[in-house]
């Protein structure tokens, strides 16, 4: 698994909205070295949620979020029919596997 770590400084703008013809919103990072990072509004919406979910809460450190299918009858209309989802794993694990990837 090759890693890659995008900073705040390798962020040179973004473009957020709705593209015409589509329902949902679009993120496009650009990045310093040239690439360009399309990130789908269900993407960005896990983030947000795992984000404000660690921050807000006044012991959590660390959540990890998995793919999951969902048919037509157990997502909301509108929502994407793969999700991120929380995965119930144990808050230490994750803060471990992060450290170790960050870190090595």
């Amino acid at each position: 698994m090759g890693l890659l770590l995008i900073r705040n400084e390798d962020v040179v703008r973004v473009l957020a909205g709705v593209p015409r013809g589509h329902k949902h919103l679009r993120f496009v990072l650009f990045l310093r070295d040239g690439t360009c990072i399309v990130l789908h509004e269900a993407t960005v919406a896990a983030l947000v949620r795992a984000y404000v979910d660690i921050v807000t809460h006044p012991c959590r450190r660390g959540v990890e979020l998995c793919q999951v299918r969902l048919g037509r009858g157990l997502r909301k209309e509108g929502f994407a029919e793969f999700q991120l989802v929380e995965s119930g794993r144990c808050e230490e694990e994750v803060v471990d596997e992060l450290t170790r990837v960050i870190f090595g």
